[in-house]
């Protein structure tokens, strides 16, 4: 069973599914593994019948800490004050930095299908004085919440120590706050100079109501007050957030000691990784998520955190790699299984509930999986080479007209095609193919001339030009001869390559050879291979 209706079907009832991101930068590619698992278990309980709401927030009541965006002046100001009250840094109309960062982020949920019941914004729920009573609770069992950091984290809070951040009022810092003596309706606070080594504060000193959004409850505790207030059931959870004595086994237990509440049912996910190493768009690893949702469609970028389980790491290094085109081929594989099609390589457990998950929730299953797809490898070199046009390719190869559904996925091929060529393809995919022999083919040995000769031979006498000149087809030639030839097929490829590049390695050959006229392919077999 797939891993989302095992979850739905351990739960009864109507169910609040939450997750929520901080906008402190760029928000990388890695981070919509959240909001993807998010709508997988929504679709997987309403498949159920189950009533299933989705939530989804931003928490920008956080302060600014990082100087990724910002710069001079700017940082001083900005350094320790809530990211809603940091200004626009590319000043193109959102109300704050949060807002930029944060829009660029969930404008790709549309494209991906992800539509959550409700946003909210952590600046908007806290100032509406909805979270003022858990407020109140976390600081009256200020010393329960003390006990759980030491119980469950080992972390010793000071004697005075309570779980509230304030605003101080004269710069604006939240992030450089301390508060103590709470009298019931007020508490004391300082904003130090040096509480944290990435922010200063300016020294004030003073009483305030930490109510109607002038604090907020440190990460833990307003983790745990959220689920009592938004009824939440189930959240996923990041790895770094799911460790052992971490942040989530906190919340967990505040949850249930200091608000009377079971936490939701966890669904931890493991990162997003570029060898080895979590993605960070501020550390230069991985590209933003805005970005990747422009070049990859829905379903390929669905995919890409839908294969494995959640709690499987995923390894993509979108640049100079064959990442992309691999994502493309294993999602044709599964549309090809589900369609009832042949298809070459081996297929993942539950492979179509997987690949109708990777769809947009509505999508007609039986009719994207039969719907014809190019190649994506094919489509990156059909674009490269001079004078072909690429439709009347693509209809050639599949032997009929595109139906509508078909032309929207060739251009949405062609447009990520185009940008995998510019942005991320390793040169080896950047081909020109030679209009004369090239010098490299007569340097071949002779069981590979051998072979290109047999192979125009193959091609004629299959029936040339009558029968569909199709990648597959060229490919399983090529396979065919070599096999008749005792020709390692490493050593065939790399013969073809050679006498088309001037290389020895390229694109899938057989799409090499399609995406040509069947007389010059047949004159070049046969010119390279001439004995020498």
């Amino acid at each position: 069973m797939y891993w989302a209706d095992e979850l739905a079907a351990r739960v009864s009832g109507p169910q609040v599914v939450n997750d929520s991101k901080t906008p402190s930068g760029t928000i990388h590619v890695g981070s919509l593994r959240g909001p993807v698992t998010l709508d997988v278990i929504a679709r997987a309980l309403r498949d159920r019948g189950l009533q299933a709401s989705v939530l989804y927030g931003i928490d920008d009541l956080d302060p600014m800490d990082t100087q990724s965006v910002l710069s001079g002046d700017a940082v001083e100001r900005a350094l320790g004050v809530p990211l809603a009250h940091v200004p626009d840094p590319a000043d193109d109309g959102h109300a704050s930095y949060a807002r930029h960062f944060a829009s660029l982020f969930v404008d790709t949920f549309e494209q991906l299908g992800i539509t959550p019941d409700r946003y909210y914004w952590m600046s908007e729920v806290y100032a509406s004085g909805e979270m003022d009573r858990y407020v109140r609770s976390a600081l009256e069992r200020a010393q329960e919440i003390r006990d759980i950091y030491r119980e469950v984290s080992g972390v010793e809070r000071p004697p005075g120590w309570l779980p509230i951040h304030v605003i101080c009022p004269t710069c604006g810092r939240i992030g450089t706050t301390l508060a103590s003596d709470w009298d019931g309706e007020t508490v004391a606070f300082s904003c130090l100079p040096d509480l944290v080594e990435w922010a200063r504060g300016c020294g004030t000193t003073g009483r305030l109501a930490p109510f109607r959004g002038a604090g907020k409850m440190p990460f833990n505790v307003d983790w745990a007050a959220r689920w009592s207030l938004l009824g939440v059931t189930i959240e996923p959870c990041g790895k770094d957030l799911a460790t052992a004595g971490g942040s989530r086994d906190r919340a967990d237990a505040i949850a249930r000691r200091v608000f009377g509440r079971e936490p939701p049912m966890r669904v931890d996910y493991e990162f997003l990784n570029i060898r080895g190493q979590k993605m960070s768009t501020s550390r230069g690893r991985g590209a933003a998520a805005h970005e990747m949702a422009d070049v990859l469609p829905a379903e390929q970028l669905r995919l890409l955190f839908l294969r494995p389980r959640p709690n499987q790491a995923i390894e993509f290094d979108p640049q100079g790699s064959d990442a992309i085109p691999r994502l493309f081929d294993e999602f044709d594989r599964l549309a090809a299984a589900v369609a009832g099609r042949e298809f070459r390589g081996e297929l993942p457990p539950d492979y179509d509930r997987l690949f109708a998950m990777s769809l947009k929730a509505g999508a007609d299953i039986a009719a994207e999986a039969a719907a014809f797809r190019p190649a994506f490898a094919h489509l990156a070199f059909l674009l490269q080479v001079p004078g072909v046009d690429v439709v009347e390719k693509v209809v050639a190869e599949k032997g009929a007209p595109l139906t509508d559904r078909e032309q929207a996925i060739l251009e949405k091929r062609i447009t990520a095609a185009r940008a995998w060529l510019d942005e991320y393809a390793p040169d080896r995919a950047r081909v020109a193919v030679h209009q004369d022999l090239p010098s490299s083919a007569r340097e071949l040995g002779g069981e590979q001339r051998a072979f290109l000769a047999a192979l125009a031979d193959h091609l004629d006498d299959d029936g040339g030009e009558q029968t569909p000149w199709t990648g597959d087809r060229l490919q399983s030639a090529v396979f065919d001869v070599a096999r008749e030839r005792n020709l390692p097929p490493a050593r065939a490829f790399a013969a073809l390559y050679a006498a088309f590049l001037g290389r020895p390695n390229g694109p899938r050959a057989g799409w090499l050879l399609a995406s040509l006229a069947p007389d010059f392919v047949r004159e070049r077999l046969r010119a390279a291979g001439v004995p020498g």
